[in-house]
């Protein structure tokens, strides 16, 4: 299993954790991470993927914006300090000066264009974003 595919897991287990408790949709800011969530979208293993870590069926929406990531404390919390592979973009380029920013200061304050949501949450006709 690959770095990003491991933390696409704990991205969604996250994102399972944060609907169960009302809080809001965990904010996708990692290419890298983001184009391993393409891959395994629409594959049969995506939905028992959700199932097993998120408890619920989870769908890729667009959603931009950029500021302060939310949910870092609770990735912390649970699984350490987020790794390099949250600051890479899809083709493998690490932004140095974000991951020092986040190591100084333990916030991550990124720009993101999707966002995970359940199945209520989404009209129909809603794209999904192409970023890779």
């Amino acid at each position: 299993m690959s770095t990003a595919t491991t933390e696409l897991r704990r991205f969604l287990t996250i994102t399972g954790q944060r609907f169960r408790t009302g809080q809001s949709a965990p904010e996708m800011f990692s290419p890298a991470v983001d184009a391993a969530w393409h891959d395994l979208l629409g594959t049969p293993g995506y939905e028992a993927l959700c199932l097993e870590t998120a408890g619920q069926p989870i769908r890729h929406v667009a959603n931009n914006g950029h500021g302060p990531i939310a949910w870092v404390a609770a990735y912390e919390a649970a699984y350490g300090p987020l790794p390099e592979i949250w600051f890479t973009d899809a083709d493998g380029n690490v932004d140095q000066g974000a991951i020092a920013r986040y190591r100084e200061t333990g916030t991550v304050v990124a720009e993101w264009d999707c966002s995970p949501a359940l199945g209520d949450d989404i009209a129909p006709d809603q794209p999904e974003t192409a970023r890779r």
